[in-house]
């Protein structure tokens, strides 16, 4: 866990101060998105990177701006379509870095980390299946149904999924970030512990966390864009952004834009 809390603050820019100094930013030449919980809705999913696409003003690459799409994790479970979610993500993922499009950053939610815990544990991780976890076997072609929790049946669900799930679906869910930091912004799944420094939040913290985070006014050190508990629609707050609207529940997906200290919400739907 630390190796990999230490590679996520691989990208840190310039610090935010105190209330009354300089509004939060992303530093310059770079636009950032953040996109919140995907939840097997492909459809909402295209939609957004369209939208993302056809953003003006363009940004200029041959001087040396560039773009990084954030993704906060929860790709899987609840909607009808997790595999394609993971299918585009995977596209997404092998993209050439050359310079000519967007970078790409992929957090991991806690329905990954459940799905591969059921995946390395079946009767452990059983729960899984209640949360979401049906409608991701279903995606891939697998009838279970939720609160049945014979371990012979979980065993057994399991290894159809290890049969059917692709190999380029296991690599991209083993590669996923706990967190990234970028400029005066930190991205997670839930939150933070309030109180705790970002470099000691526990991974049990950051992709499942509601309270005391969302109550909380203290400034984090970073201003803090996560998901993980449904709005109405994207919130910026003076010290984080939430933008998890509930995509398979709602129909609608919601991002951030950053660009310089300013932040704008987007919003599409299937």
């Amino acid at each position: 866990m630390k190796s990999l809390l230490n590679r996520a603050f691989g990208l840190i820019g310039v610090s935010l101060g105190q209330t009354g100094e300089p509004r939060p930013a992303v530093p310059d030449g770079w636009c950032l998105y953040a996109i919140g919980d995907v939840h097997g809705e492909s459809r909402c999913l295209e939609n957004m990177l369209a939208e993302i696409a056809a953003q003006q003003p363009p940004l200029d690459h041959r001087q040396g701006e560039r773009s990084m799409i954030i993704f906060l994790g929860d790709y899987v479970d609840r909607g009808p379509d997790s595999r394609g979610v993971l299918d585009i993500l995977c596209r997404l993922a092998s993209a050439p870095a050359d310079g000519s499009g967007p970078t790409y950053r992929f957090l991991s939610g806690n329905h990954e980390s459940a799905m591969l815990d059921f995946l390395a544990d079946p009767v452990a991780g059983a729960e899984w299946l209640s949360f979401g976890g049906a409608e991701t076997l279903a995606s891939y072609g697998i009838r279970a149904s939720t609160g049945i929790f014979d371990s012979g049946r979980c065993r057994t669900l399991r290894d159809s999924l290890d049969e059917r799930l692709p190999d380029a679906h296991r690599a991209f869910l083993g590669t996923l970030e706990p967190m990234v930091t970028f400029g005066d912004y930190i991205f997670v799944h839930a939150g933070v512990r309030p109180g705790v420094p970002l470099e000691r939040q526990r991974l049990e913290d950051i992709q499942w966390i509601r309270e005391p985070f969302l109550s909380s006014r203290r400034y984090h050190g970073k201003v803090v864009v996560h998901g993980h508990t449904p709005v109405d629609e994207p919130q910026i707050h003076p010290n984080r952004i939430a933008i998890d609207t509930g995509a398979y529940a709602t129909g609608m997906l919601g991002a951030v834009r950053l660009y310089g200290t300013a932040s704008r919400v987007l919003t599409v739907t299937r």
